[in-house]
């Protein structure tokens, strides 16, 4: 990469930004569809995995326009981490306050996500923390499983979806722990 090149200024209205931005807006779209669903009407719960879906899709394609075009901004670094808990938040708390998923499985997940962003803005000056290939991991099979438990699945396919979220579960916590030591890490070699 030439000096010039290294030196652009990347606009805020491009498309990784532009696709983050739809994901925000899809949160709320799917909220309502999952609570017109009231998780018993099948074409309801059809039409919100589906946006969830789509939502979900954003999230991979936003970071690999990002990464390939060089179209990585401020804007993308602060809002896509949070169109991403947003949406899987939102998702989780509807599955839970509809009786569809254990509130604990909801808040162990939520803190994990949340602690993890928030490690990543405590140690942002030292470096950025990556996602990991666990990390990713952990991505696809929440939304795997979420997007299952929205699936009007008949019995027995039905029954995959807490063996998914299990999956993510065990990946969830274990990626979120080794998010901290890697932060723990980065602030001890700042001290030394």
């Amino acid at each position: 990469m030439s000096a010039v090149q290294g030196l652009r200024k990347v606009p805020v209205l491009n498309a990784a930004n532009v696709l983050t931005a739809l994901r925000i807006v899809l949160v709320p779209v799917f909220v309502i569809l999952v609570v017109a669903s009231g998780m018993t009407d099948s074409g309801w719960r059809i039409a919100a995995a589906i946006t969830f879906g789509v939502a979900s899709l954003t999230d991979f394609v936003d970071g690999w326009i990002a990464r390939k075009y060089g179209l990585i901004t401020s804007f993308g670094k602060v809002a896509d981490p949070i169109a991403d808990k947003a949406l899987t938040g939102a998702a989780l708390v509807l599955l839970s306050a509809y009786g569809v998923l254990a509130w604990w499985v909801t808040l162990l997940i939520l803190v994990r996500e949340w602690g993890v962003t928030l490690l990543r803005f405590w140690v942002i000056r030292l470096g950025v923390i990556p996602a990991s290939r666990g990390g990713k991991v952990k991505t696809v099979l929440q939304i795997a499983a979420i997007s299952w438990y929205l699936w009007p699945f008949p019995a027995p396919l039905s029954y995959a979806g807490p063996w998914l979220m299990a999956a993510a579960l065990v990946v969830t916590v274990v990626t979120g722990i080794d998010y901290v030591v890697t932060a723990l890490r980065m602030r001890a070699a700042k001290v030394d």
